[in-house]
């Protein structure tokens, strides 16, 4: 038991390393090529904070900034409820690379609700902390695209036999044009029991729909307006998101 306590505890140390060396790699990327760097500033208004077929949350703004150069990108995103208090409060950093279709990533998830009942967000303590952190690997064949998520450190859900499920998710994604309309069809499911996804073994999580259509505002200036229907066949729940994104 000693010796699980202290590989968790290192482990936990080399993923803090492992970002600080992202941050690190970005800023000095941008030291030499300012004018390559390409940045991300949006954010998201929805009815519904569903998450992979999950309920987080009623009415939520979900701000995003990110910074990338070269298929490398560092991603902060976050979730606040805005008609209930109760609503998951979330900060998430992601830091990952592209080539071609090929895309990996390693993402620290943070939410108000865990192991540490003071919601500290500099606390990293692997039995008391509220962060997640998951490492996802996917390609993009153009037609659709697989991904496949791993939850590897921090506050995962436990098995049937109360270990560390390392939860995970897969999902396909296929886009597709209809009407000027652009769509996009994803199935995802968890394979493994786990209670952070609630499933007792292999299960459908996510089967969605949705509908994006740019609303033009000025002949500079456009408002993506989208739908989405998601049904969850594991928790035998559904729901219906409306959405618009806000950016410069």
């Amino acid at each position: 038991m000693i010796v699980l306590i202290i590989g968790k505890e290192r482990m936990m140390k080399k993923v803090k390393r492992f970002f600080l060396a992202g941050l690190l790699l970005v800023g000095a990327t941008a030291a030499w090529a300012q004018d390559e760097i390409e940045t991300t500033i949006s954010g998201d208004v929805v009815s519904s904070y569903i998450w992979r077929g999950q309920d987080l949350g009623d009415v939520s703004l979900q701000p995003t900034l990110g910074v990338s150069y070269k298929g490398l990108s560092l991603t902060a995103w976050g979730s606040v409820g805005l008609t209930d208090p109760l609503d998951t409060k979330e900060f998430d950093l992601t830091l990952s690379y592209t080539t071609g279709g090929l895309n990996i990533g390693i993402t620290d998830y943070w939410f108000d609700a865990g192991l540490d009942p003071d919601a500290r967000y500099f606390k990293y303590d692997a039995h008391g902390t509220n962060h997640v952190f998951e490492a996802n690997i996917g390609y993009d064949f153009g037609v659709a695209s697989v991904q496949w998520f791993t939850n590897f450190a921090g506050n995962d859900g436990i098995n049937k036999d109360g270990k560390r499920a390392y939860s995970s998710y897969a999902e396909v994604v296929v886009p597709f044009k209809l009407s000027a309309i652009d769509w996009t069809a994803a199935v995802g499911a968890v394979p493994f029991a786990t209670t952070s996804y609630g499933t007792s073994g292999f299960a459908v999580t996510n089967v969605s729909l949705k509908a994006t259509k740019d609303i033009k505002v000025t002949d500079s200036f456009s408002i993506p307006v989208f739908g989405q229907v998601v049904g969850n066949p594991c928790s035998q729940k559904a729901y219906l998101v409306f959405g618009f994104t806000l950016h410069p």
